[in-house]
């Protein structure tokens, strides 16, 4: 190892200025190939560089080469593997982690060492040594040889110091007085060491020639001595006298200490007053405007606003520790709770009785009303005309508005009391409801009215006294009542729709549904009914959504928040759970606000939908078209909704609604289906066009009327569909059943029907439709044709089919008139029996077996004769071929033309 070391440093490291400090042998861990050496080297020039150099044999093996540096500086973890077994493996970890085995664990530990030491001396970097014992960390691992050519290096690693320019300065001239300093160094020492030893006894003689300089060195060191004891003792003299004046600097600090604490306290003690009076002190005036204050005007108001906000203050404010040990600050609490108490208690009462006031006057309004069309002798029909004029529902922003000059309060009482803002949420929607369930169901019944144009009978207001009792008897109890409200709301009477003996049938569809047909409808009607059904749409949505909005803004329910309470209560309301939970002052969590709001709003309006379902079915009752009309008028009003806010309970309401709507419809379209299956035609009468067929026109043009443009274009589409469908199944149904009438003229006529009308209604999702129907009028039309055509020259057709026999036999064309059947001579005779007189006279007759099929309505007459005329021409001049092929040259031609089928043709459409 020593060679090796000795040739490495003389072949690679001292041309490049390094020396060679200590090296391992070793190879690459889990692969089997020729070994290399791991080589810690240091450079010899300043600053120094350390580094763990790979040397490898190369391939031809005669000599070293350099193959890979790394500085010691990039090194980051030296890993052993065990520090208490030998073990040969090691790691190196620098830009990535190197794998190595040693040839023996001696070297590995000596090289280990190694860097350790070079890792102490040269880089402030530290390396992490893992799995190393501490003993290789503090001196080498001595080993025979190693210890020689590790050890040495190591040690001089440690004491080599190169030397300064001066040094080697003298050594230069001290080498240039002898010339044989570098070819005999034994000599050059000796006279060194010579030299030495003269230089050393020179020292010695020095040393003795100044001994009566060093004595009196020693008495001068001795009187200084004595000199220092006694500053000592001045000194100690000048410390007791010190450490008097230490004690009464003490008492005087200790004095200022007191006089210092005492200021502190007496600032903070102030500063606590000052913190009490001016958060915990309200003002008269605001104690007065909470006991006394005017909840009727508009400055008492703002004044309890304020005052009520100063009082929340006060008792939210944040005491110090301590503060509510007080009992000042205790008394002026529980005077701050009595005040709040108190203040509440007026506020919810006058709150109340507002609710109160406004229900009042609105059922004496409906009192009044109803003792109007009660008075003997008064015109009932005529007053109850003059009420129905005007379908609106009343204007609640006049209370509103009064109301909203609370909204501050209400959200003091909610963040104070929420017990009374709960009563009162209550009671606003007892009193509420009960006010727009009057208002509402007067409304629907003033639209029911102007719906079916009806009446009330006299039996209907023999009902009106008790209802003026009932109204009497409740305004006498609100105005009694200052909390909250008892008993039960007494319903407006329903009105009973009944239809006059000249109107039509109260249902209908595509086929008659009863006494009268969907034909006999008046189109002004619907229009009515559109008119009237939007508006009441129209009226309920700006009220809902006023009502909503005054909602949020008066019972502060625009954010989400925890509520706290005293008592453990669920409410169930109409429409869902009205959730609170209280338990014992600790707060819950609770549902959304909007939830809240919505339902209040439930609540509140709880009659709106079953009345708009009763309209509906009343609307539905007098003719199913309106269901149509319905489904375009709601869908939009949710459509309007649900943009404004999704989840608000106009939108609720309005879907939940539109769904009744939308289900009308489908029974409106299922019941058109089903009468369509059931059709039954006249046996002894010719079928012409069908009646589901002209109702399906009817329906397309009015549904495209009040579809366009409509959010719920799908559902009428969809609606097309099955119609189309079960209408062409039904044609061909009725056409196979048919007697009188030719299967092909029902299919031919009313196909044609349906394509006339999709291609004028130009409804795009039946575009796949009208080309079938066009497609079936066309090929029943030409089957019509064939069919009633047949062979009006049939003797002539039966010899040119005999002809065209043999010539499919193979017998040439031009050799037909050779066969003894189909001569020349025969032909003439053939041709010979149809002269032009009979000619006319069977096309004459045919005129009018086609005039007895055909229906007038549909106006196909001239169509089919005109096909019918291009088919015996078409005939006509196949036999004129067939004539002109097989018998050429032989002069024989028919005895009319062409041109006398034209005028035969057109003089018999002529006549008829």
């Amino acid at each position: 190892m020593t060679a090796i070391k000795h040739a490495l440093q003389r072949d690679i490291f001292t041309p490049n200025d390094e020396r060679l400090l200590s090296i391992v042998n070793v190879c690459k861990a889990g692969k089997k190939k020729r070994n290399c050496f791991l080589c810690a080297t240091v450079t010899t020039e300043r600053p120094v560089q350390v580094n763990v150099v790979k040397v490898k044999k190369s391939d031809k093996g005669d000599f070293y080469k350099r193959q890979t540096a790394w500085a010691l500086r990039d090194l980051a973890v030296v890993d052993a593997k065990d520090a208490v077994k030998d073990n040969p493996e090691f790691d190196l970890h620098f830009d990535k982690v190197y794998k190595w085995v040693a040839s023996s664990t001696v070297e590995k530990n000596t090289f280990i060492s190694c860097i350790w030491k070079l890792n102490q001396r040269y880089l402030r970097k530290k390396i992490d040594f893992i799995n190393v014992s501490s003993q290789l960390l503090e001196e080498s691992v001595p080993s025979g040889e190693n210890q020689s050519v590790a050890g040495g290096d190591e040690e001089a690693v440690d004491e080599y110091q190169e030397l300064n320019a001066r040094e080697e300065q003298d050594i230069e001239i001290m080498m240039e007085g002898c010339e044989y300093a570098i070819s005999n160094a034994e000599a050059f020492a000796e006279k060194l060491s010579r030299e030495l030893q003269v230089l050393d006894g020179a020292n010695i003689q020095s040393i003795m020639a100044s001994e009566k300089q060093v004595n009196i060195l020693m008495k001068l060191l001795d009187e200084a001595l004595k000199e220092v004891d006694q500053i000592e003792l001045k000194l100690s003299s000048y410390e007791e006298m010190l450490q008097s004046v230490k004690e009464q600097m003490d008492q005087i600090s200790e004095s200022n200490h007191l006089i210092h604490l005492s200021n502190t306290n007496n600032v903070k003690l102030l500063s606590e007053i000052e913190f009490l009076v001016n958060h915990m002190d309200l003002a008269k005036g605001h104690i007065k405007a909470l006991q006394e204050g005017d909840l009727t005007s508009s400055r008492g108001i703002e004044a309890c606003t304020n005052a009520a906000d100063a009082l929340l203050q006060c008792m939210n404010v944040a005491l110090r520790p301590g503060h509510d040990m007080l009992h000042a600050v205790k008394q002026q609490q529980q005077r701050f709770s009595d005040l709040r108490e108190q203040f509440a208690r007026r506020l919810a009462s006058h709150l109340n009785s507002v609710f109160v006031q406004q229900l009042t006057q609105t059922l004496l309004r409906l009192y009044n009303r109803s003792h109007s069309l009660s008075v003997p002798g008064h015109d009932q029909s005529s007053t109850l005309a003059q009420h129905s004029v005007e379908l609106t529902l009343p204007n609640h922003h006049p209370f509103h508005r009064d109301l909203l000059r609370y909204a501050k309060l209400m959200e003091w009482l909610k963040n104070t009391d929420y017990g009374k803002y709960e009563g009162l949420t209550k009671n606003y929607m007892d009193y509420l409801s009960r006010l727009y369930e009057r208002e509402i169901k007067d409304f629907f019944e003033v639209a029911k009215i102007k719906m079916t144009g009806t009446t009330r009978e006299g039996k209907k207001f023999a009902t009106l006294p008790r209802k003026e009792s009932a109204v009497k008897q409740e305004t006498e109890s609100l105005h009694g009542s200052s909390g909250k409200l008892t008993g039960s709301t007494s319903s407006l009477n329903k009105l009973s729709v009944q239809s006059s003996g000249n109107r039509r049938s109260q249902s209908s569809s595509l086929l008659d549904m009863g006494n009268m047909s969907a034909s006999d409808l008046d189109v002004a009607d619907r229009t009515k009914f559109d008119k009237i059904f939007e508006q009441v749409l129209s009226e309920l949505e700006p009220l809902c959504l006023a009502e909503q909005d005054f909602i949020s803004k008066f019972f502060k329910l625009q954010q989400h928040q925890s509520i706290s309470g005293t008592a453990s209560e669920v409410e169930e309301m109409d429409g869902g759970a009205l959730v609170r939970s209280y338990t014992s002052g600790v707060p819950q969590t609770i549902s959304s606000e909007k939830d809240m709001i919505r339902q209040m709003m439930t609540k509140i309006f709880r009659c709106i939908e079953p009345e708009l379902n009763n309209l509906i079915a009343l609307g539905d009752k007098i003719d199913s078209f309106n269901s149509l009309y319905m489904l375009v008028k709601m869908s939009h009003h949710v459509w309007t909704a649900q943009n404004v806010d999704p989840a608000s309970f106009l939108s609720t309401t309005l879907g939940n609604v539109l769904v009744t709507v939308k289900r009308n419809f489908d029974k409106c379209i299922s019941n058109q289906m089903k009468q369509m299956d059931e059709v039954k035609i006249s046996k002894k009468s010719k079928v012409g066009i069908l009646p589901f067929v002209a109702e399906f026109e009817e329906f397309a043009a009015l549904a495209e009327s009040i579809f366009k443009n409509a959010e719920r274009r799908g559902d009428l589409d969809k609606a097309y569909i099955k119609l189309i469908r079960a209408v062409f199944v039904s044609v061909e149904k009725v056409a196979n059943e048919s007697q009188k009438t030719p299967r092909d003229v029902v299919m031919m006529e009313n196909f044609h029907h349906i394509f006339a009308t999709l291609s004028r209604l130009k409804i795009s999702c039946l575009e796949a439709e009208k080309k079938e129907a066009k497609q079936k009028y066309t090929d029943h039309l030409q089957s019509y044709v064939i069919y009633s055509l047949g062979q009006p020259l049939e003797k002539l057709n039966h010899f040119f089919e005999g002809v065209e026999a043999r010539v499919a036999q193979g017998v040439r064309e031009e050799e037909v008139s050779y066969q003894l059947a189909f001569n020349k001579q025969e032909l003439r005779k053939v041709i010979k029996e149809y002269p032009g007189k009979e000619v006319k006279k069977g096309l004459d007759n045919l005129y009018k077996k086609v005039d007895k099929h055909l229906c007038e309505e549909e106006n196909l007459l001239q169509v089919v004769w005109h096909s019918m005329q291009d088919e015996f021409i078409r005939q006509y001049k196949h036999f004129e071929g067939l004539i002109a092929r097989c018998y050429p040259g032989s002069g024989i031609t028919m005895e009319f033309t062409i041109q006398d089928i034209l005028d035969y043709c057109s003089s018999i459409a002529q006549s008829h």
